[in-house]
């Protein structure tokens, strides 16, 4: 992208010295138009992140992930192990969505909506300037000696990052468990919840290692989006980037100097103040073009235009652009590989919307019960089966039982013929269909079940029904 020959710098990454050990980034503190705006986005994101798991849509909970007993809920919706190719659409067109957004506007998710760079960045990084100061600030008190200032320093920051990270791990845990089970581990206390209390402790654990050592490097090595990037960018693409074509000009960078035209002697408009470069979090030159590690956070957008506008060049020397843009003036186009990815996403979101409408809060499966033949009894024939009911909802089914629809004959089941399924519970048992057998017109007859729930239909089945294989 840029015309500069050297390329070295796409051997190493800016967290890692040249021994290979742990490199810190002291970012300066960013400010401006963009700046604004995605402290805005970030804490709108950040309230919805904390208060989704205990939100609750008829009283399921708006957002739970759990893993271990196979309940999800997305929006409200309970999703079960038996719901679970919907759940699969669901994760496509996530992918597809971040797919076709990266194609189109590159890594804008990594720096506006990505929870990583938003707790790093606009929560544990801004706790860090009011403590330890700006960038000069920060990396005279890391080369400092141990001594009382550094030592209450350190202290009061890590212990305000830990308490943060104990609360992100409740939320986490929230989204795990559900909210009702984190409210009953604090009423019971650890000692009860001793499993919770656990898993607990390990994500704050987590959480406490990535945002006070480990930060942008979860970028770097530990997320494969920076990777799948190089991949899905192409020259259309929309990316924070340094245009290259005003900066260099015909003689290159200079350091500035107010008594010179720089449009006569063919220097580019870029001074070298390398503002870019101390205020990016992530430790890099965007000089150098599209990389690995930057997430678009446009911190050096606003520096940059924070510079032009004191010496008084044209801001947008770095801006949010395509390289045919930069380099042909091209305007943006929807290309046909974006219409692509645009199509794939529509008939995925057309899938899912229709299955969640097909979707059913009861869900029923009677099948026959295995290696029994029908019986005579006088002039019925009856089959054994075992059913399954699942109630997917967050209310109790006092008064299930089956019914033939569209066919005359007897449900018998074993046990009551009318009995309970508790919320988010499960019934299964044996019943016996008995039809006639003048009625059974071959040797396999389909037959159709109803659910009901006194005198509402819940649900409809359909099963097979074995009879002789000639008739009187």
């Amino acid at each position: 992208m840029s015309n500069l020959p050297d390329e070295a710098f796409r051997d190493t990454i800016g967290t890692i010295d040249e021994g290979g050990n742990r490199k810190f980034i002291f970012p300066k503190k960013p400010s401006g138009k963009f700046y604004n705006y995605r402290k805005i986005v970030s804490y709108i994101l950040l309230t919805i992140l904390i208060v989704n798991p205990f939100i609750k849509v008829n009283g399921n909970q708006f957002m739970m992930f759990n893993i271990l007993e196979r309940r999800f809920n997305i929006f409200g919706f309970p999703f079960w192990p038996q719901d679970f190719y919907l759940f699969v659409i669901s994760i496509l067109v996530g992918v597809v969505f971040v797919i076709l957004f990266t194609v189109v506007f590159g890594r804008i998710f990594c720096g506006w909506i990505c929870p990583q760079t938003i707790f790093l960045e606009m929560v544990f990084r801004r706790i860090e300037y009011w403590i330890d100061g700006d960038r000069g600030a920060q990396s005279r008190l890391a080369r400092m000696e141990w001594n009382a200032e550094k030592i209450r320093k350190r202290v009061v920051k890590w212990t305000i990052f830990f308490l943060i990270s104990f609360g992100i791990a409740n939320v986490f845990l929230a989204y795990l468990v559900g909210s009702d089970a984190l409210f009953l581990m604090v009423e019971q206390g650890p000692v009860k919840q001793a499993s919770n209390f656990i898993a607990l402790l390990i994500f704050t654990g987590v959480f406490y290692f990535v945002f006070v050592w480990f930060r942008e490097q979860v970028c770097i090595i530990a997320c494969p989006y920076g990777r799948l990037q190089g991949v899905l960018l192409d020259n259309k693409s929309i990316n924070v980037a340094y245009d290259f074509v005003r900066g260099e000009k015909e003689k290159g960078r200079a350091k500035f100097n107010k008594k010179e035209d720089r449009a006569l002697t063919g220097k580019g408009d870029c001074i070298d103040c390398l503002q870019c470069v101390h205020v990016c979090p992530m430790g890099i030159d965007i000089r150098n073009g599209t990389q690995l590690e930057c997430t678009n956070c446009t911190a050096c957008i606003d520096e940059c235009d924070h510079i032009m506008e004191s010496v008084g060049l044209p801001k947008g020397l770095i801006r949010y652009a395509s390289e045919d843009e930069i380099a042909k003036k091209e305007p943006f186009k929807f290309t046909a590989r974006m219409k692509g990815y645009t199509a794939v996403l529509f008939i995925l979101l057309s899938i899912f919307v229709g299955m969640l409408f097909l979707r059913t809060d009861v869900q029923a499966v009677v099948l026959r019960l295995p290696g029994q033949l029908f019986q005579h009894k006088g002039d019925k024939i009856s089959n054994v089966y075992t059913y399954k009911i699942v109630n997917k909802t967050m209310k109790d089914y006092n008064d299930i039982h089956f019914e033939l629809i569209d066919q005359k004959g007897e449900i018998r089941n074993v046990g009551k013929q009318h009995f309970k399924v508790p919320k988010e519970g499960i019934s299964q048992g044996t019943l016996f269909i008995e039809i006639n057998e003048v009625l059974l017109e071959s040797d396999k007859t389909k037959v159709k079940i109803g659910v009901y729930n006194g005198t509402e239909l819940l649900e409809t089945t359909n099963t097979n029904f074995l009879g002789p294989r000639s008739f009187n």
